[in-house]
């Protein structure tokens, strides 16, 4: 594969981000000769977005910084059908109400990102719901169901999973890459768009699509994805164990996100760094030779300037800020994420298993005991020795909060109510 004549696959493939292309060279050509419209879908299923989108998102980030144009498709339409791709189990259906709250949370997500507007090389945002609620069944299936092979179909890794593994498919589900592909195609006559990326899950939906526009219209479409994006550890990405690393500030604090770029593998640094921040790749190059105890200046260097893209530079300095003091002086710092506890409560006492569970450190009361038996969980910086231990008003700092960590990097501050 030769060196690509454009600034877009340059930057695509330096930055470690193809996975498939379906004819580079062209896509390539085309790119280097002017002006490429392209875009990512996102349903609407929750009311941000996280951390496992976030590839996504940096690829139309890319594709702007060289001079093209992002089209960002909110799925309003195929939020209501459910994408098989990577799932074990349909998707729980949502109401109307629920979808266009979820639809206007995750469009906030990608404001730090992108400039939108109505310039040659702004973002836009559209609504497949726009076109596909009001198809009708049978002029649908006349004009494009011929395009569709059945066979071909059922040869698709969503669909073959799914079966393999004798789960159900439903025919909703089924229909889900034939919207796909009609989106495709709707967004190439209307915002003359020539290019879909998106995940390595979303290849057979996404060539579905190319060949649609081609029979159709006879349209030169295209297709990237993206590799699966694993930690080191073979976690999947922007999920923990106490839950997806969400975009939005009121469903992840700011300090929340830095740390979770700061607890990053050693072996992941480089590779984040090139995917999640603008850094310069010769700088980054330098950052990910750094070994031992060094390394964490480039594992801050991640979490300074991943915050700084999604929550700006004064959200990424507080948390650097706030965790340093609360590592290296084991103080309450200021950026530290807070729960509310019940005041009555507090003063009557609240069994320490309860107060870990409310505090959102874990997910269950049984979780809570465990770790506080095997001596996992502080207060106040010292060890919560019994689990029933009744932590009431005199556990209160001088600020009037209660500080409780769980091992040496997550904390937060109770608050009474």
């Amino acid at each position: 594969m030769g060196a690509a004549r454009s600034d877009l696959l340059r930057a695509l493939e330096e930055r470690q981000y193809v996975h498939q292309i379906t004819d580079r060279d062209a896509l390539d050509a085309k790119a280097a000769s002017g002006r490429v419209i392209a875009y990512i879908g996102f349903d609407c299923t929750a009311s941000s977005l996280h951390v496992g989108s976030l590839v996504q998102i940096m690829m139309l980030r890319r594709l702007q910084q060289t001079g093209h144009k992002p089209i960002v498709l909110v799925g309003g339409g195929t939020t209501k059908i459910g994408d098989p791709s990577g799932k074990d189990e349909a998707r729980k259906v949502l109401s109307d109400a629920d979808i266009t709250a979820n639809k206007a949370g995750i469009a906030r997500n990608f404001a730090p990102f992108l400039k939108f507007g109505t310039g040659p090389t702004d973002a836009v945002m559209v609504d497949n719901d726009d076109w596909l609620n009001g198809l009708a069944y049978i002029p649908f299936l006349r004009e494009f169901g011929a395009h569709f092979s059945v066979n071909r179909m059922l040869s698709m890794d969503s669909v073959k999973l799914r079966l393999e593994r004798e789960q159900p498919l439903s025919f909703l589900e089924f229909n889900y890459m034939i919207l796909q592909a009609y989106d495709f195609l709707e967004l190439a006559r209307r915002q003359s768009v020539s290019l879909q990326m998106g995940g390595s899950d979303q290849w057979g939906n996404i060539v579905t699509g190319v060949e649609l526009g081609r029979r159709v219209d006879g349209r030169e479409l295209y297709g990237v994805t993206t590799p699966l994006i694993t930690t080191a550890g073979g976690g999947k990405m922007g999920k923990t164990a106490q839950g997806a690393v969400w975009l939005s500030a009121d469903k992840l604090s700011p300090y929340d996100y830095w740390q979770f770029w700061r607890n990053t593998h050693d072996a992941d640094v480089g590779r984040f760094l090139r995917l999640f921040t603008d850094l310069p790749l010769a700088e980054i190059a330098g950052l990910e030779k750094l070994e031992g105890q060094e390394m964490n200046q480039a594992k801050i260097a991640l979490a300074n300037a991943a915050t700084t893209l999604n929550h700006g530079a004064d959200a990424a300095r507080a948390a650097e800020e706030t965790a340093r003091k609360t590592f290296e002086h084991g103080v309450a710092g200021e950026g530290l994420p807070t729960f509310a506890i019940d005041g009555a409560a507090l003063n009557a006492g609240i069994p320490a298993f309860e107060l870990v569970f409310a505090s959102g450190l874990v997910t269950s009361k049984g979780e809570a005991r465990k770790l506080i038996r095997g001596g996992g969980v502080r207060l106040n910086d010292a060890p919560i020795t019994n689990e029933s231990e009744a932590i009431g008003l005199q556990h209160l700092d001088g600020d009037g909060r209660i500080k409780l960590s769980l091992g040496r990097k997550r904390h937060t501050l109770g608050v009474p109510s």
